[in-house]
């Protein structure tokens, strides 16, 4: 990979591509860290000083992906997770409703079609989760176990409200066209590669954080320990991530005039974890509805109790089986929504493929339905067991703070990296190619 990158930047183009990306990386981490008007920053850092505050299992998951600006109410607080979870929203729109589902197969110009419905939807979820982000920041559910929290937002007016939220959602359209410059004129998905440092940037500060907790040795011994785990996850990812099931097609010959096409061989490769991060991403954000019920409600029953003990607590047993199992579910059912057997066979009958052994249309479609649903089981339990990996890892060092090799965080930068590395030595490919003449 290094070796990748060095000789990317011996390329004139390419190398202007990859200081365009970190310069657009510089501003977006720059955005990162300025807070928004009427933020009392003084008190965001009193809160974030004292222990156990600023941590909130409630909005982990968007402080991951918004590379901490959330604890600090930045313009960028929100991050990309409205635009994720727009996209995601449109994917399983696009499987309900006929009419984007008509746009999806009209080719480019009904993608950018839905691109621009993900944008409009985006813009609607950050007004709506900027103003629930100032309203917990008013409330004090933001920095729970803070003596200022209340005072993070001293003005309590209506100007400022909206001022806030305007800039904040006005943050997060600046981070959409960010990523879409990147896109355009930089290496890589920009979304991409934005969520990609968002969560790269906590792992220095919660790895410090270990440091200190740490008993043994200064508390370098834990510090080794989970460096050494994060690499085996790592390593573990890649392997999995990069494991495929190749189900061979054979296309027969035809004549067209006094021309022979077809007659090829190729494969259609099945990925193991063909759902990707999704799945653990549909489990977070559903896990997280009734600690948000409970935290907004501020009830004493018993459910309320109830949820706090066995639905907000991670080391809770119901919390790890609920967790894993609603992560298997949404393998299945976003590999089923993603992946059309039926339609693949169409296609292939359609230009003359077929598997070898197996006819062609319905006998292939149902072959592979099979295949595809055995290769799911391993790749769902996978991503359960890697999702679990925090929680066993704060259990087992009796820590208060956030495991920074996360399940959710390894997948995303692996991913993103391997993706990033392809496409940097594709264009490699195309611009050192060795004719006959050289």
């Amino acid at each position: 990979m290094l070796s990748a990158f060095t000789r990317a930047f011996k390329t004139p183009d390419l190398r202007k591509k990859l200081l365009f990306t970190l310069s657009i990386i510089v501003l977006f981490r720059l955005g990162s860290q300025i807070p928004t008007p009427g933020v009392s920053y003084e008190q965001v850092q009193v809160c974030k000083d004292e222990a156990g505050s600023g941590q909130s299992g409630l909005f982990d998951l968007v402080n991951m992906f918004s590379g901490g600006a959330l604890m600090q109410i930045t313009i960028f607080a929100l991050g990309i997770m409205p635009y994720i979870t727009a996209s995601i929203i449109l994917q399983l729109l696009v499987v309900v409703i006929p009419r984007l589902e008509a746009l999806k197969k009209e080719g480019q110009a009904g993608q950018a079609k839905i691109t621009q419905y993900t944008r409009y939807l985006t813009m609607a979820l950050a007004v709506l989760q900027a103003t629930g982000l100032v309203a917990a920041a008013r409330s004090g559910t933001l920095f729970q176990g803070c003596s200022v929290a209340n005072e993070v937002v001293p003005d309590g007016s209506m100007f400022a409200t909206i001022s806030m939220v305007v800039v904040m959602t006005a943050g997060t359209a600046l981070i959409m066209w960010l990523g879409e410059l990147i896109t355009d004129r930089g290496i890589g998905n920009g979304m991409s590669m934005l969520m990609f440092v968002s969560i790269a940037s906590g792992f220095p500060g919660a790895l410090w954080a270990i440091k200190q907790q740490g008993d043994l040795a200064g508390g370098w011994i834990e510090f080794g320990t989970v460096i050494l785990c994060g690499l085996g996850m790592v390593g573990l990812v890649v392997f999995v991530e990069q494991a495929q099931r190749r189900i061979p097609v054979q296309y027969a010959k035809r004549m067209i005039g006094r021309r022979s096409y077809g007659g090829t061989s190729t494969y259609i490769p099945l990925k193991v974890n063909q759902a990707g991060v999704i799945p653990v991403i549909f489990a977070s954000s559903l896990l997280y509805i009734p600690a948000l019920v409970v935290q907004f409600s501020n009830s004493d029953a018993g459910w309320a109790d109830w949820v706090r003990q066995n639905l907000e607590r991670q080391d809770a047993p119901l919390y790890v089986l609920t967790y894993f199992l609603l992560i298997v579910f949404f393998a299945f059912f976003y590999v089923a929504i993603s992946f059309n057997p039926e339609e693949v066979a169409d296609n292939m009958k359609k230009y003359g493929g077929f598997i070898p052994g197996i006819r062609a249309g319905r006998p292939t479609a149902e072959y592979l339905g099979y295949v595809l649903n055995r290769i799911t089981w391993p790749g769902a339990i996978y991503l359960g067991l890697i999702a679990l990996v925090p929680t066993v890892a704060l259990i087992a060092f009796n820590a208060q703070g956030e495991f920074p090799f996360g399940g959710t965080s390894i997948l995303i930068i692996v991913g993103v990296g391997l993706e990033t590395v392809r496409q940097i030595e594709s264009q490699l490919q195309q611009r050192n190619y060795e004719g006959f003449l050289r």
